[in-house]
């Protein structure tokens, strides 16, 4: 018997015993399922920190300052003034590692509009290199550039939403667009930046898409900043290599605390440090879904066994009769592993669908992103080829001792 005859006698054998070959492949096609989903959960859930943070950049350094009721801020204020543009300047001096740094001022805005048109929009004052440092990427136009800062131009970039809601499909370019009492002429806008999520590691995320962004320069020059309000909302800090930001990072805020007096009036993010976090989460999650999946895996195989014990007692007959025709023991032995790997296979091709459904579900209801990717189902196949052949060489090796002689006479 040839090999393409096993497998043939194997899937008839599947066919002819259905539900003992289902209860047989269940653990084989939890196991895979759970291989799959796992693995498609995990890529996409890295897929989507990675996103999150190429956006928050991964070589920055992002300070922010403290949020305080009046009453401590008014305390508070006798000894630190804030975040300032001094502290941009001051950190970018005396740190060698930091390669540039932009300040970031939050506006209180009661009137955007342009036109019929009104919107609900943050507008954010930022210094010229704070586009390129978070990766913000133009749709129309361009941003505004350390000219315009340096001459107070009153121009203005808006995210794809602002713009949607101020002009709708007209170009917004060279259009005026009234903050506050001041107009400001639309210079570029902010390719979509949808956040797949509003939080990452404990960290709040700012969905850019509604925002509206004019230079520091001009804002902190023509619009009204309240008493008592620091200079600065937060700064982003870009650092030379990925291997100095953690040092780096305790350089910053051992002199922030230093040039605010020791007041610890801010706090420091570093997404690289957030990814990190990250991963090591999705460790212990991988972790835990590929123990899930072993045992279910080791069921599986146990199954296995035991269905291709019971099938050399029923088919002793057989064997005797094609090992007295001349059939060899390694004929016998490679008919039995091939039918156990055909069985592990065909409940590996059962998961890898439901694998598929799994990811699906959980797409659905839970708005998480998966990603399916090719190694992973090549990975599923290659366990389940794996697996029928460790818990299939016994029975094979089994039936291959077995004695036409003996057999016979038995039977």
């Amino acid at each position: 018997m040839n090999v393409h005859e096993s497998i043939t006698q194997s899937l008839d054998n599947l066919t002819k015993r259905k539900l003992r070959s289902l209860l047989t492949m269940l653990g084989i096609i939890f196991g895979v399922g759970a291989v799959i989903s796992m693995l498609s959960i995990g890529a996409g859930a890295e897929d989507q920190a990675l996103q999150l943070i190429r956006q928050m950049g991964l070589r920055n350094i992002i300070v922010e300052g403290k949020e305080y009721d009046p009453e401590d801020l008014r305390k508070i204020r006798e000894k630190s003034l804030g975040l300032s543009r001094r502290d941009v300047e001051a950190l970018l001096a005396v740190t060698p590692n930091l390669k540039r740094g932009a300040g970031r001022k939050n506006i209180k805005a009661y009137q955007v509009f342009s036109g019929d048109h009104k919107v609900e929009s943050r507008v954010v004052a930022v210094d010229a290199a704070y586009f390129s440092m978070g990766n913000l990427q133009s749709l129309d136009g361009a941003f505004f550039d350390h000219e315009d800062e340096a001459l107070y131009n009153q121009v203005c970039v808006l995210g794809a939403s602002a713009k949607q809601g101020l002009f709708g499909f007209e170009s917004a370019l060279g259009k005026t667009v009234k903050i506050n009492s001041a107009w400001f002429s639309v210079v570029g806008v902010i390719a979509d930046q949808t956040l797949s999520q509003d939080e990452f590691q404990g960290v709040k995320l700012q969905n850019t898409n509604n925002d509206i962004y004019i230079p520091l320069s001009t804002a902190l020059k023509k619009l009204e900043v309240k008493a008592l309000e620091s200079e600065l909302d937060g700064i982003v800090l870009e650092v030379e290599s990925e291997s100095k930001i953690q040092s780096t990072a305790l350089v910053v805020s051992q002199l922030l605390e230093k040039l605010h007096n020791g007041e610890p009036d801010f706090s420091l993010i570093v997404p690289e440090q957030l990814f990190r976090q990250n991963q090591q989460t999705q460790k212990i999650f991988n972790i835990v879904m590929g123990c899930i999946a072993g045992i279910s895996l080791l069921v599986g195989g146990i199954g296995i066994m035991n269905i291709m014990l019971a099938n050399v007692l029923e088919r002793t007959h057989e064997i005797g009769i094609r090992r007295a025709i001349g059939a060899r023991r390694l004929d016998i032995r490679l008919q039995f592993l091939i039918e156990a790997v055909t069985i592990s296979i065909v409940g590996g091709i059962i998961g890898v669908a439901l694998g598929f459904a799994i990811a699906g579900l959980v797409v659905y209801y839970a708005g998480w992103s998966t990603i399916i990717t090719t190694w992973s189902i090549v990975l599923a196949f290659g366990v389940s080829a794996a697996i029928g052949v460790l818990f299939g060489s016994y029975p094979a090796i089994q039936a291959s001792r077995l004695s036409p002689i003996e057999v016979l006479r038995y039977e």
